[in-house]
């Protein structure tokens, strides 16, 4: 009860010296939302601007009210402390009444739990420009809400909150979000894979090194010009999304397309987002551990299926949540792809039963099927059953801390600082 008092007073004093600092400063605000993709987009749109404008991001993936609050402020997450929450709240008292340098632009993510929450973000927040990345049929985050519709609904309201001569970035492919455009007033600019836009990625290929994957290369197009990007450390066609929809937001900048593929060549795909980690044993962990959700699921599990050459390729799949009375149906239909996809599947968690459970029923074999309550044993028995050349995708919810099970089969455990999600002390003291 105090607890969700206290957080109740943090919050509205946050917003209220937030809406002084907007009103003085007048920043030029990117605002992204969307299902998946919300947190490598913002940091690709960074990746092209930072050389071009001052400009500030939102940090990690805080994308609550007090997350974009905090960046807007330019002051530190204060986690479970009341007396750090009060210096917080004096400094962001200082910054909103006095502060003189601050950014021309600010790119915020957005991101919704309950119905109302983008309506709270959008009383305060009215951006320049808004990205939406993706709306797929069973979106993140949906327990609290009746319906994805719904979920999409309390998306679009970021777009509804534009200001008049704003400018509607969005995916082209998805045909959800491709049926709203004609909703917008403001300009508006598609990106896509799939289906013709501004802004189309094509001809996107996994790069190898000898039998193993260290990357990805596609092209760009927008207009009569065109550049090819290659990426390192990372695979999954999202990447390709990712960088034309940054590309689109940079070109309201004036920033080149070269220019911007000149950026993002140099830039390093967030951690726990498809990342590519030597693992032990002469092994690759391709490290999805941020969080999980059906589409995100879906399409990791695609990127596993596509790559050649490789030995054995194992999904290691914890509990996809807030999915309310969808969890049973979604873990299942996972359990689909990973028949397809995988030769060994190792589960953490109870709704990851479902996973298992889908699996054997589609034609995968029991004696590659192995299920855990326990991220620690799991850990072990599959660090002793790791052969040369394997490839192991590790994906969950934020809760089963699949990153440290990433740790356990690491080559260097001593880079997990730089290389894996949630290693600052708050995360690293939590159970």
């Amino acid at each position: 009860m105090f607890q969700s008092l206290f957080k109740k007073i943090v919050t509205t004093i946050l917003i209220w010296e937030s809406r002084i600092i907007l009103k003085r400063k007048k920043p030029i605000i990117i605002g992204i939302t969307g299902s998946v993709g919300k947190t490598s987009t913002k940091d690709a749109v960074y990746a092209v601007l930072k050389d071009s404008v001052h400009v500030r991001k939102s940090e990690k993936s805080y994308n609550s009210s007090i997350g974009v609050t905090l960046t807007i402020l330019g002051i530190r997450n204060a986690w479970s402390s009341p007396w750090l929450w009060a210096k917080a709240l004096f400094d962001g008292a200082m910054n909103a009444f006095f502060v003189r340098e601050y950014p021309d632009v600010l790119i915020l993510e957005l991101g919704v739990d309950r119905p109302g929450d983008m309506k709270v973000l959008t009383d305060f927040i009215k951006p320049d420009i808004v990205v939406l990345t993706r709306l797929p049929d069973m979106p993140s985050h949906i327990e609290y809400f009746s319906s994805p519709a719904e979920v999409c609904e309390e998306k679009f309201a970021l777009v509804r909150a534009l200001k008049p001569k704003g400018v509607f970035i969005y995916n082209n492919d998805d045909e959800k979000i491709r049926s709203y455009v004609q909703e917008v007033r403001q300009q508006s600019i598609g990106f896509s894979r799939y289906s013709p836009s501004q802004f189309t990625a094509s001809g996107d290929k996994i790069l190898y090194d000898g039998s193993l994957p260290n990357g990805i290369e596609f092209t760009i197009t927008h207009v009569n010009e065109e550049v090819r990007v290659m990426l390192h450390g990372t695979v999954g066609v999202q990447n390709a999304y990712n960088y034309a929809a940054a590309m689109a937001v940079g070109s309201q900048f004036d920033v080149s397309l070269q220019d911007a593929a000149i950026a993002l060549n140099k830039f390093s795909s967030p951690q726990g987002r498809m990342k590519i980690i030597q693992g032990k044993n002469k092994t690759l962990i391709i490290d999805d551990t941020y969080n999980s959700s059906p589409a995100a699921s879906e399409r990791a599990l695609q990127t596993l299926k596509e790559l050649v050459g490789v030995k054995r390729k194992i999904a290691v799949l914890g509990d996809m949540l807030e999915l309310g009375h969808f969890s049973v149906r979604e873990h299942e239909r996972v359990g689909i792809h990973v028949a397809e996809s995988a030769d060994l599947l190792f589960t953490i968690g109870l709704r990851a039963q479902k996973i298992a459970e889908s699996a054997l029923d589609h034609g995968m074999s029991e004696k590659n099927i192995f299920q855990y309550d326990s991220t620690e044993r799991l850990s072990e028995e599959l660090s002793a059953m790791l052969q040369e050349g394997d490839i192991i995708l590790i994906k969950g919810s934020q809760s089963i801390r699949a990153e440290r099970i990433t740790k356990s089969i690491m080559a260097s455990p001593d880079k997990a600082g730089k290389l894996l999600v949630r290693q600052d002390e708050a995360w690293l003291n939590k159970p």
